[in-house]
C-alpha cells in the first residue's frame, strides 16, 4: 500500500495533481486548500503523506495526499463521523485543520456549514461525534506547543522526542535549546514528518 510520494507535479486537475514518481504518475485527491497551496508554490517539488482509499463500492483505488502525518490524522478522524466518507471529507477540508478543530470544539455550525459540501445537520454531527476530541489537532497547528506531550499527536511527540535525545546526550546542547532548535525547524517547514526531516531541517540553517 502506498504511504507517502514525492515527486515533480506534471498538472492540476480539477480536485488535485498528477505527480511523476520516478516513472510513474499518480492522480492524487488534494484539499481545496492544498490545490491552492501548490498552484502559488514557486516549485513543482511536492511530498504527500498518502491515504489510500479501496472499498467494495469504489474498486478504483484513489489516493488522497496530505502535506503532513498531522493532515493526514485528522483526516481519519473526521471520517469516523457517519455522515462523512474520504472523498466528501477531503473536499471539505477548505479551510486549515487547525480552524476546523477549534470550530468543532467550540461548537461553531456556522463555520462548519461553511466549508464544502457541509450542511447544517451534518455539522451537529461532526460536533456530536468529534467534539472533545480536537485539542492534539488545534495544538498541531501552535508550534509554541511543540514539545507539549500533553497536546502534541503521539507519532509527532515520539519523532521530536528522538531528535531532543540526539541533541542533548550526544550532541551536547541544552534542553532549553533543543526544545527552541526543533520549535523554530517546525516552524519553518510544517511537511517534517521523520525524525531525518527534523534534522535535516535544524542543521540547515548552520550549513
Amino acid at each position: 500500500m502506498i504511504g507517502f510520494l514525492k515527486g515533480i507535479i506534471l498538472h492540476f486537475e480539477s480536485d488535485g495533481i498528477l505527480l511523476l514518481t520516478g516513472d510513474i504518475g499518480y492522480e492524487i485527491v488534494l484539499t481545496p486548500q492544498m490545490i491552492e497551496k501548490l498552484r502559488s508554490a514557486e516549485t513543482s517539488e511536492v511530498s504527500l503523506y498518502i491515504y489510500y482509499h479501496l472499498t467494495e463500492r469504489q474498486p478504483k483505488p484513489v489516493l488522497i495526499g496530505f502535506e503532513t502525518i498531522g493532515d493526514k490524522a485528522f483526516f481519519q478522524t473526521f471520517i469516523t463521523v457517519a455522515a462523512i466518507g474520504p472523498m466528501k471529507a477531503v473536499k471539505a477540508m477548505s479551510r486549515s485543520v487547525g480552524e476546523i478543530a477549534n470550530a468543532i470544539e467550540k461548537k461553531d455550525v456556522k463555520f462548519l456549514t461553511g466549508l464544502n459540501g457541509i450542511g447544517k445537520r451534518t455539522a451537529e454531527k461532526i460536533i456530536a461525534t468529534l467534539h472533545g476530541k480536537m485539542e492534539s489537532f488545534i495544538a498541531l497547528t501552535d508550534h509554541t506547543n511543540i514539545m507539549d506531550k500533553e497536546k502534541f499527536p503521539v507519532e509527532m511527540n515520539t519523532i521530536n522526542q528522538q531528535v531532543a535525545d540526539v541533541l542533548i546526550e550526544q550532541l551536547g546542547h541544552s534542553s532549553a535549546s533543543a526544545k527552541r532548535m526543533i520549535k523554530e525547524a517546525y516552524e519553518r517547514n510544517t511537511a517534517i514528518l521523520t525524525p531525518e526531516d527534523l534534522f535535516d531541517e535544524i542543521f540547515k540553517e548552520k550549513r
